[in-house]
């Protein structure tokens, strides 16, 4: 049986809004919530970009049942000791309820630093030195380390009983192949069932054979699929182009200027669009065959509320 979270989008979102969604969406029978970590927004029309740190923990505190899920990219905006404290001290406070979800990072958040933006080689390596930095302050030694990242003679005082397990972020079947050597679990985002199908072949044959996978599922329900398209397409548009464009722009100005040209049909290919629930749990089945654990389900269009509702009233008791 797999577990089925929601997604909580800063990027379009006000803070106070998703928090008032995270409860919704336990009250309606989801177990999980993901929260995304961005600096700037995909576009300026999503308009929203609150700090994923200070709201996980009133998040946390606001659901009783909920386990949560946050995703960054240690190593440039974020030096490694401090993501080590912070979800320490979540997983302290929270017990069993947080797992940190890691990956190489995009410009759009990463640049504000002033600091070169690496190539994705040299930050695939950067990020699996930020992991043994954070695994060895969470086993509680003294940390002194000078490579991509510096940390010098740090050691964290609180911390969990159980560490968090550190899950892996990849869209490719490459990076999915090299995290499963070392990852605790893989984390990737929907797409046509051949393409993911490689991804989680490569995460296995990598040593990530056994390990939980999480699947972030886009998706747009609406009451007619012309307004699902529609929304879609206003709110997603700038999400659909090739991972090498996406981590490279730096601005929301520039990834609105990618999207302009973007057609509503072409979201299908990235986005489950559908006003038909039942289409909804036939996806959704086929990912818990593939061998998913945990579904995220982002409802890419911003009517949260009626998503939260149908599909706890009609989706997820069949997918329990």
């Amino acid at each position: 049986m797999a577990h089925i979270g929601y997604h909580a989008s800063h990027e379009q979102f006000k803070p106070s809004e998703l928090l008032m969604y995270v409860q919704m969406a336990e009250q309606a029978g989801f177990t999980l919530a993901l929260s995304s970590d961005h600096f700037h927004p995909w576009s300026q029309e999503q308009g929203q970009s609150g700090f994923a740190w200070s709201w996980l923990g009133a998040a946390m505190q606001a659901t009783s049942s909920l386990s949560y899920r946050v995703v960054c990219a240690p190593g440039q905006r974020y030096h490694p000791a401090i993501i080590a404290q912070a979800a320490a001290t979540l997983a302290q406070m929270f017990p069993n309820r947080f797992w940190l979800t890691v990956g190489s990072g995009q410009a759009l958040n990463e640049n504000i630093t002033g600091d070169k933006w690496p190539i994705k080689s040299d930050r695939n390596t950067r990020l699996k030195e930020c992991v043994d930095v954070i695994r060895a302050l969470w086993a509680g030694e003294t940390v002194t380390h000078h490579g991509l990242v510096c940390v010098e003679q740090a050691k964290l005082y609180s911390r969990p009983e159980t560490p968090p397990l550190i899950i892996g972020a990849a869209i490719t079947a490459e990076t999915a192949e090299w995290l499963g050597s070392w990852a605790d679990g893989l984390i990737t985002i929907s797409r046509p069932p051949e393409k993911l199908q490689k991804v989680v072949d490569a995460f296995r044959r990598g040593g990530g054979e056994g390990k939980p996978m999480i699947l972030k599922v886009q998706l747009s329900y609406d009451r007619t699929l012309e307004s699902a398209l529609q929304k879609a397409h206003q709110q997603w548009r700038n999400n659909i182009f090739q991972n090498i464009l996406m981590t490279q722009l730096q601005t929301p100005q520039q990834f609105d200027a990618a999207g302009m040209f973007v057609q509503p049909k072409e979201l299908y290919e990235h986005v489950r669009i559908s006003a038909d629930h039942k289409q909804h749990i036939e996806w959704l089945q086929k990912d818990i065959e593939l061998g998913f654990d945990e579904l995220i389900l982002h409802n890419v269009n911003r009517e949260q509320q009626q998503f939260i509702e149908v599909f706890g009233e009609k989706v997820l008791p069949v997918l329990a």
